[in-house]
């Protein structure tokens, strides 16, 4: 296969590292698979960029919940993104690909601070860079940051990899009539309120003209046919359909 992209940004969930049987937040089999994953991406010639969740650990919403400040709480759910970086650097090291962690505040001793030409640099060597802690900033999405990292790495495409294989008119889980859609522009994913990223980020995509593909992260081939080209998962962008005649 022949990628049509050359440079990714991988938005992941890192509800996806939760452990199943034992209930680690981080299974270190979970993060096996996905150092495969991303070892078959880089087999392609791309370049890879990732930017994982924290939800398996903290999430701000959820403190807040609690009782815990909005801001506090966020703060708290990008740390847990840097140990999820770092547990995922180290995965992908063991799979024989250098990795950085790279993070949006200083966590000296464990990461680099973002700096967007290093970061690029990194990428340029043939290294996974991982960017953590967000934007820095609280009351701000992983997604968003995703979308924001996306624009100044100058990735190609951004992919959302989750645990269904598409965007649906309703959750497949909840609702058996839920139709997948091969397609959407940004406009009718912001238009339908659809969840899989919240608006922040498909603004910032509609704005810089990034499309977005959403998987299933963990099928055979899904990403690495997307990266080529075919029709997996749902696509999102500018692209309007053909109109129709008669």
């Amino acid at each position: 296969m022949t990628p049509i992209f050359h440079r990714v940004l991988l938005k992941l969930s890192g509800e996806v590292l939760l452990s199943k049987s034992s209930g680690q937040c981080i299974d270190p089999d979970i993060v096996s698979r996905m150092a495969a994953k991303v070892r078959a991406v880089k087999d392609l010639g791309v370049d890879v960029a990732i930017v994982l969740g924290g939800g398996n650990i903290f999430r701000g919403a959820t403190g807040e919940a609690l009782g815990i400040d909005r801001c506090a709480g966020d703060y708290m759910g990008m740390l847990a993104t840097v140990i999820n970086a770092l547990a995922l650097q180290n995965a992908v090291e063991k799979a024989g690909m250098p990795a950085r962690v790279m993070t949006a505040f200083p966590c000296q001793g464990v990461a680099e601070p973002f700096i967007h030409r290093r970061a690029l640099r990194h990428l340029e060597k043939g290294r996974v860079v991982l960017f953590a802690a967000g934007t820095g900033n609280p009351l701000f999405s992983t997604d968003t940051c995703a979308a924001l990292r996306a624009r100044e790495i100058g990735a190609d495409i951004l992919v959302k990899a989750t645990k269904v294989d598409g965007i649906y008119t309703a959750d497949p889980r909840k609702d058996p009539a839920a139709k997948k859609l091969d397609h959407l522009t940004y406009a009718e994913a912001l238009g339908r309120g659809l969840r899989v990223m919240d608006a922040a980020a498909f603004a910032l995509c509609q704005e810089h003209q990034i499309p977005i593909q959403v998987l299933d992260f963990f099928a055979d081939g899904a990403i690495e046919g997307a990266l080529c080209g075919m029709t997996v998962g749902t696509r999102v962008d500018g692209r309007e359909p053909p109109p129709v005649f008669g």
